[in-house]
């Protein structure tokens, strides 16, 4: 015996795992797994997660500082002129209700294939066709439609019902006026086509060739910003992850222009100066603390954007200045989009480990023709128009809250990033502070019931004692009791190596995680 093949991934779909899982089996390192996990993500989570979308993945080769690539979406280059292809639906999250706005010119630029492509390049060791084989056969083949997916898809049904060519891939076939139902198969043939012809040709197939020229087209007759300069100008960035240091353990998360990874570190600054390890875990000095540390962040977060930074002067006392200021800039220079993510962890044998973030906003109702894809509706998003639609600024790189984030611990390596639009902040957050300060097992750390500060409101997870929210009521103004644990806090799903190389982790619950792991003996 030579030696074994070790590795372990967690994500939010047993079918995006398993495609990590057979490129760690097939020799691959965490980067290989990463690839063909984005691949097979769009296929299983079709909702979050696409080729005309983009994202995030932070990587870490056990030397040096952790790089993270950069390849969220961009503003075109221009607007078109009117009229253009923009409308609104409402998506229903069951207690309240969110207005969507869909179109060709709701589509930014995509990102997620050069910067996947980059990726491989960079780091992998396996040929592209074998790491888009698992997606590719996931697609030809169909997958039950099951856990989180029938869920997301009932709630952002109309946008998945919004044309004819969304409907051909997403329509329940016994129920036609619904999307695909529990117990139902999807199958998507033109996304197994397209996907075959990406291993085979390469980016440019996607940004100078037959995709981009499908998608400008459609822009030019009905109305989007899209054109071929802005598909062959879009460029992935490699940038340093900020790091944050909280007693004695050092966090590495995404840089600006994201905005999550700025406001993590913000609040662990904060932390860092409270009495937190010396209080119990869902007691009320804990939840209190936790709390206000949201509260002031929160504050951090609204006022630096309304330009009123005279009202900062109690958290520039506690927080760095450095921080402050570029997180007011990307404010100043970036539109910010905060929707629906999904997530995976990865480390494999070596001690390599790929975090990867994707999202595709909430979707544009756009397919591309022929390529059984959807692309985003970054330009459709009121947080990315906070003075009216079609205001962004041009050639831009859209700001995220998504936070890939590595951790540096007596515990080890660990791994963590989350869905959940502006909870994923908070949600990993809480996964550090439950690890560090309160020295959790993996599982409880993720596990443990969260709370969320935001716009005034205190939501509370279910699991905390009912005596002590009670106190905490007199103390907020305004306080929401969730029954249970709830998808709304976030989806942390988490890897770790331990100091003794042994490798654990956990998918959230809260979004039907998953986590698979290999240990195989190589002769």
């Amino acid at each position: 015996m030579a030696g074994a093949r070790k590795g372990i991934v967690a994500a939010g779909s047993v079918h995006t795992a398993r495609a990590a899982l057979s490129a760690l089996e097939a020799g691959g390192n965490a980067f290989d797994a990463a690839v063909a996990a984005f691949f097979a993500a769009c296929v299983a989570e079709p909702v979050l997660a696409s080729p005309g979308g983009g994202g995030f993945l932070l990587t870490w080769s056990g030397g040096g500082d952790p790089l993270v690539y950069d390849f969220f979406t961009q503003t075109p280059l221009k607007s078109s002129p009117e009229p253009v292809d923009f409308f609104p639906v409402h998506a229903d999250f069951g207690t309240t209700t969110q207005e969507f706005h869909l179109g060709l010119a709701s589509c930014a630029v995509p990102g997620a294939i050069r910067g996947i492509c980059d990726v491989w390049r960079d780091r992998c060791r396996m040929p592209l066709k074998e790491l888009v084989e698992p997606a590719y056969t996931l697609a030809r083949e169909g997958i039950v439609v099951e856990d989180f997916l029938p869920v997301l898809l009932d709630v952002v049904s109309q946008i998945y019902l919004a044309s004819p060519e969304a409907r051909k891939v997403f329509s329940s076939k016994t129920h036609p006026c619904k999307v695909l139902q529990k117990g139902e198969r999807l199958a998507n043939p033109e996304m197994a086509l397209f996907l075959e012809t990406l291993a085979s040709e390469g980016e440019d197939f996607f940004y100078r060739g037959e995709v981009a020229s499908e998608i400008v087209k459609s822009c030019q007759e009905k109305g989007g910003h899209l054109t071929m300069e802005d598909f062959a100008r879009y460029e992935a960035h490699k940038r340093q992850a900020l790091q944050v240091s909280y007693r004695g353990a050092s966090i590495w998360t995404n840089p600006p222009p994201s905005l999550g990874g700025t406001l993590i570190a913000l609040a662990l600054k904060l932390m860092a100066t409270s009495s937190l390890p010396r209080e119990e875990f869902g007691s009320l000095a804990h939840l209190e603390i936790l709390a206000r540390t949201m509260q002031l962040t929160g504050r951090v977060k609204r006022e630096s954007a309304g330009g009123a930074p005279d009202d900062l002067e109690s958290a520039e006392s506690l927080l760095d200045t450095e921080l402050l200021t570029s997180y007011r800039a990307i404010l100043a220079d970036h539109d910010v989009c905060t929707t629906g993510t999904t997530h995976i962890s990865i480390i494999d044998a070596r001690g390599n480990v790929a975090a990867l973030n994707l999202s595709n906003g909430s979707g544009s109702g756009i397919m591309v023709p022929g390529c059984g894809f959807m692309l985003n509706n970054m330009l459709g998003e009121e947080d990315l128009n906070p003075a009216g639609f079609h205001r962004w600024k041009p050639d831009t790189r859209i700001a995220s809250m998504m936070s890939p984030t590595l951790i540096f611990g007596k515990n080890g390596v660990l791994t963590t990033g989350s869905g959940g639009s502006n909870r994923i902040r908070s949600a990993i957050l809480q996964v550090i502070l439950n690890r560090i300060d309160f020295g959790m097992e993996l599982a409880q750390a993720v596990e443990s019931p969260r709370i969320h500060y935001e716009n005034g409101l205190l939501n509370f997870e279910g699991g905390f004692l009912p005596t002590v929210v009670q106190q905490i009521e007199k103390r907020f103004s305004d306080v929401k009791l969730w029954p249970d644990i709830n998808l709304f806090f976030g989806g942390a799903h988490t890897v770790c190596q331990r100091e003794n190389g042994d490798l654990e982790g956990i998918g959230d619950p809260r979004r039907f995680g998953v986590c698979l792991s290999l240990n195989l003996c190589r002769n």
